[in-house]
């Protein structure tokens, strides 16, 4: 029958790009093996820490982002970084000898994966990955906040395990920076609350005691 045909399609449809999203999975952050980190986590495992982050210290916000809601926050964290499936990760860098990144040119690519990843998927699915881009909602704001946060929090467990080898990452990266440095200093100025701000200063302090075995 007709009607059993479309479910039948639209089902396979949703399965393929369900299927598609999860290249996450194996998709290794740029950042981490320009600086030759063993077996650097995935842009999933990435997405999955953000998501944390909203649920375990999205409260603390709330005063620098009234009225947010932490259950669509959590919707958006989860699909954030969907679209990199499609177009790989790319690193921001704070290295003034490192390859500028054009900020439209990767937005321009990321909506065109998302048009394909999310098409046959719930209408939700999109509009929590627009909701994120934008960074005109609080939940945005927060997402964006762990997502930055994230990252240091990352350095901190590969600085402590002894995780990186700069002899093994690109040798023309990191050239103004020494150990993880460059991710503490692409971080800093992009937060845009007091509490990530705070957040922040607490986890680089982590951060240098175990560079500096101190």
């Amino acid at each position: 029958m007709a009607g059993e045909s479309n479910d039948d399609d639209n089902r396979e449809a949703a399965l393929d790009a369900v299927l598609a999203a999860y290249d996450l999975k194996d998709e290794r952050r740029t950042g981490w093996q320009l600086r030759g980190v063993d077996k650097p986590e995935s842009v999933a495992a990435h997405s999955w820490g953000v998501a944390y982050l909203v649920v375990t210290l999205g409260d603390r916000f709330r005063e620098d982002l009234p009225g947010v809601d932490l259950d669509r926050a959590l919707r958006l964290a989860v699909v954030h970084d969907v679209a990199e499936a499609e177009t790989g990760d790319v690193a921001t860098r704070a290295d003034s000898t490192a390859e500028g990144v054009d900020r439209e040119a990767k937005v321009a690519a990321e909506r065109e994966a998302m048009a394909a990843l999310a098409g046959p998927l719930p209408e939700r699915v999109r509009d929590a990955w627009e909701a994120y881009e934008a960074r005109d909602s609080p939940e945005a704001v927060l997402v964006k906040e762990c997502d930055l946060l994230d990252t240091c929090l990352q350095a901190v467990t590969y600085e402590r395990d002894d995780r990186y080898d700069p002899e093994r990452g690109d040798p023309g990266a990191f050239r103004e920076y020494d150990d993880l440095d460059e991710f503490f200093a692409t971080t800093e100025p992009r937060l845009r609350t007091e509490t990530g701000t705070e957040l922040f200063a607490a986890i680089r302090e982590r951060y240098r005691t175990a560079r500096d075995g101190t």
